[in-house]
């Protein structure tokens, strides 16, 4: 049987798709009505998971695309500082995310604890 070294959580066993990562910085950015700015949120997210600055950015510019986002520049100690802030459609998308998170995460618990399936 292969061992494992457990690292308390320092790394993320499971892959992180692109919609989770949506999902999250979403979750982020709806947390304030002004929003929230780009390096914040990478700190955040790193909470949960590990994430450097060249994969979030790519997240924030698709989902200004999609309209999810308004990104503007507000002035902090002398320079700017972009923020990124949720829009209606955003506040949509993830509502849905939350939905289905739920719903992905109720079927998986229940296979880690031998619940029910489909019945």
């Amino acid at each position: 049987m292969p061992s494992f070294v457990w690292e308390g959580g320092k790394h993320m066993v499971f892959n992180t798709g692109a919609a989770l990562l949506d999902a999250i910085v979403l979750a982020l950015a709806a947390r304030d009505d002004e929003g929230t700015y780009g390096y914040k949120i990478t700190q955040d997210v790193r909470q949960a998971i590990e994430l450097s600055e060249s994969t979030l950015y790519p997240v924030l510019r698709r989902l200004q695309r999609d309209d999810c986002l308004l990104a503007y520049d507000k002035e902090f100690a002398g320079r700017n500082r972009r923020y990124y802030r949720i829009t209606d459609i955003g506040r949509a998308k993830l509502h849905w995310y939350e939905l289905e998170w739920k719903s992905y995460a109720e079927k998986i618990t229940g296979l880690f604890e031998g619940g029910k399936g489909d019945e």
